[in-house]
Formats: structure tokens, C-alpha cells, sequence
């Protein structure tokens, strides 16, 4: 007989213990689970769905919605995500994933709720979305539930062993300088600058990124910094998420700006710096595979190594 119970203090080894036997691909450890999942800001145990066949734990499903607003005053009221579920290998096909993601789904809908994405959700999100060829049964479930892809954005990977930047790099900087640009790594006078011009050109999760990476020990030269007559018109950053050092990003070029190739130079100086650390590659999980960033990407020698559906279901 199999039981449905919110999480309950003390479930946490069990639920890590299950998904690394589920999510093979995405495996995590007690650290990363405590830090994006219990210590989210927005974490309501209520939202952290379990099924039990006895003691043994079998399914799990995560629903959140803000409490605590990423920027500003918004709540994004209308909004929320479930960011991961999974069930037992030896359970699968019985009904117990669609009965987790049901009850999750109405976790929302009572907290007010009219739009459930899976699995845009910022800060801690897991993985942008559902990764189809190595989950196609999750991804079945989900639109045998009503959700629909609204984009699907892609991972990519680059690898810096041999990584020189190239000549003509070098010949495009030495343009934009004598035209006023500047180029340099962060110091303390550039913070508070630089993440308001995330926020509003961009993401505020962006701005978030930046400001939780110094916090957590994120040095500051690994945040380079564009500007040009004193402003700020580009950066990009590495080591930001989660302290790991080969993880690049955020990144972005004010879209006034564009055109210049100061993305170019940017992502060129990056690559530089992370080799002189002795890193061997560079990843990141999110960007438009046909977007002028992910041309970019392609062109500096970024791979695609996955692919992800963000979804939606309207309530």
C-alpha cells in the first residue's frame, strides 16, 4: 500500500539517496540538496511531495512558488515551478509519478497559483527543464498532464586543453580600446554597477548570481567587466554558481552594443583567465541554441551536450 506524506524532518537522506538511484545522469550529494532545496528561501516543506510503499521511500516530487521576491517587490504571484521528480525504478508505471506531480501540481493551485513551469524556476533550479532523451518516460508524463514546451534551450560544453586565444581576438580588442572600450577584471567599485546592469538588461537572477558567488568566496577576477565612456556595457563571469570553478556564466553585451564583437572579446578573455587557472574545460546548462549567444558559443568551439523542454501548464 503506498502512502503520501509532505516532507517530514529527517526524509532529506532518504530522498538524496533515491534520486541518485533515479536521476543517474543528474546525481547529487546532502550539500547541494540542503543548499538548493532546504536553504532556498522559497522552500515550504508542503511543496516536497513523498510516496512511501511502508518505510521505504519510492517517489518524490518538488513544487515551489516565491515567498520571498527575486528582485524588487514582485512575488510573480501567478507563478510556480516544480523543479524535479522521480520514482523508484521498481515502481515506475503505477501510477505513482502522476499522482506526486498531481498532488504538487495542487500544492500550487491552492497557494494561488494559475501558471506551473517545469523548470525555469531561478534561483535553484536543478536543470533548465526536462531532458527528453534521458528521461522520455518523465517527459511523456508530463504531457499526458497538460504541459506544453514553450522553448528548449541547450547545455554546451568546450574543451580548453591546447585553448589559445586567437590573433584576431587580440586585433578586435586593440580596436574597441582605441575607441574608448576598456576591458578589465572587477574591483569592489564595480559591483554595485554591475549588477544593476544584470538586472535590468537581463535576468535579476543574474544580478543574484554575482552577488550570492562574492558572498560565497566567488575572487573577483574572475568577473571581467566592458565599459566604455565610464559605463557599463558588457561582463561576464566563471565560478559564479555553486562555487564550481568550469562553470561559465552569466554573461551578456548591453543589446545597444552589439554588433561590436564585444561578446566575443569577453568570452575570449574569459576562456584565457580559466586556462591560466589550469582549468581544462568550460560548461554551462543554459542558452538559445539558435540565439546570437549560442552562435557565438559555436564559433568559439562550444559543443551542445544536452538539451532541455522548458513547460508550461496553465491551471
Amino acid at each position: 500500500m503506498i502512502s503520501y506524506n509532505d516532507y517530514r524532518p529527517g526524509d532529506e537522506k532518504s530522498i538524496v539517496q533515491l534520486w541518485n538511484k533515479c536521476l543517474v545522469t543528474d546525481p547529487i550529494n546532502q550539500i547541494r540538496f540542503r543548499n538548493l532545496v532546504l536553504l532556498d528561501a522559497n522552500f515550504d516543506p508542503e511543496g516536497l511531495k513523498l510516496a512511501f510503499d511502508q518505510n521505504q521511500l519510492v517517489g518524490c516530487a518538488y513544487a515551489v512558488r516565491r515567498i520571498l521576491p527575486m528582485h524588487g517587490t514582485d512575488l510573480e504571484q501567478d507563478n510556480g515551478w516544480i523543479t524535479f521528480f522521480f520514482v523508484h525504478p521498481s515502481y515506475r508505471h503505477s501510477g505513482i509519478g502522476r499522482k506526486l506531480l498531481e498532488d504538487a501540481i495542487l500544492f500550487l493551485k491552492t497557494k494561488g497559483r494559475r501558471n506551473v513551469f517545469f523548470s525555469s524556476y531561478a534561483p535553484n533550479y536543478i536543470l533548465p527543464g526536462i531532458d527528453e532523451s534521458e528521461y522520455p518516460n518523465a517527459y511523456k508524463l508530463l504531457q499526458s498532464l497538460g504541459f506544453e514546451t514553450l522553448y528548449s534551450p541547450v547545455a554546451m560544453d568546450r574543451n580548453l586543453v591546447g585553448y589559445e586565444k586567437p590573433q584576431d581576438v587580440n586585433t578586435l580588442k586593440s580596436l574597441r580600446e582605441s575607441e574608448g572600450y576598456v576591458f578589465s577584471t572587477a574591483e569592489d567599485k564595480d559591483l554595485f554597477e554591475v549588477i544593476q546592469f544584470a538586472n535590468e538588461k537581463f535576468n535579476p537572477d543574474w544580478g543574484r548570481a554575482i552577488r550570492e558567488g562574492i558572498l560565497q568566496g566567488l575572487p573577483l577576477n574572475r568577473i571581467l567587466v566592458a565599459r566604455h565612456e565610464k559605463k557599463i556595457v558588457g561582463f561576464c563571469i566563471y565560478g559564479g554558481y555553486e562555487g564550481v570553478a568550469d562553470r561559465f556564466g552569466p554573461f551578456g553585451v548591453d543589446p545597444e552594443q552589439q554588433g561590436k564583437g564585444l561578446g566575443k572579446v569577453l568570452l575570449h578573455e574569459c576562456l584565457t583567465l580559466m586556462r591560466s587557472e589550469g582549468l581544462h574545460g568550460a560548461w554551462f546548462l543554459w542558452t538559445g541554441e539558435k540565439s546570437s549567444a549560442g552562435y557565438l558559443y559555436r564559433k568559439t568551439g562550444f559543443e551542445i551536450t544536452r538539451k532541455f523542454h522548458v513547460m508550461k501548464k496553465t491551471l
